[in-house]
C-alpha cells in the first residue's frame, strides 16, 4: 500500500513554513522536486516532510542556507564520518558567539545612554546626542 501524497499546504502547516518558502527550498535545491499528480500538483512524500523538518530546524538555530545544504548533504550520507559536520558546527558556534558579544557591547553602550540621558529635553539628550551624525 503506497502512503498518501502529501500537498504543499499539508507541509507548510504541519511545519510552519509559508508556501512560497516551500517553492524556494525546491528552487534552491535544498528540496528535491516532487512529483506531480495528474492534474499537475506537487505530491510530496514523508520524506519532504522530514527534510523540511531538518532546514527549518537548522534554520531556527541560525545556520546560514549554505551551510544547511552542506549538511543536508552530509546527513544523506548516513555512514560517512561527523566530523565534517562538526567543523559546520564549531564555525557556527564560534559566529553566534560573535554576535553575542556585539549584542552585548551593544546593550552596554544603550544603558551608558540611557543613564546619561536624565529625562531633561530632547535638546540635552544624550541617546539623541549619540545618535545624531
Amino acid at each position: 500500500m503506497q502512503a498518501k501524497a502529501l500537498t504543499i499546504g499539508h507541509l507548510a502547516r504541519d511545519t510552519g513554513t509559508k508556501v512560497e518558502t516551500i517553492r524556494f527550498y525546491e528552487k534552491s535545491g535544498l528540496l528535491p522536486e516532487p512529483a506531480r499528480t495528474g492534474g499537475n500538483y506537487r505530491a510530496y512524500e514523508a520524506s519532504h516532510l522530514d527534510r523540511l523538518r531538518f532546514i527549518r530546524r537548522a534554520r531556527s538555530l541560525g545556520f546560514p542556507l549554505d551551510q544547511v545544504r552542506v549538511l543536508l548533504e552530509l546527513s544523506d550520507d548516513r555512514a560517512g564520518p561527523c566530523a565534517a559536520v562538526d567543523v559546520i558546527a564549531k564555525a557556527h558556534l564560534i559566529e553566534v558567539e560573535r554576535k553575542i558579544a556585539d549584542l552585548q557591547a551593544l546593550r552596554h553602550d544603550l544603558n551608558r545612554m540611557i543613564e546619561q540621558c536624565g529625562c531633561g529635553i530632547v535638546s540635552d539628550c544624550r541617546v539623541i546626542g549619540a545618535l545624531t551624525p
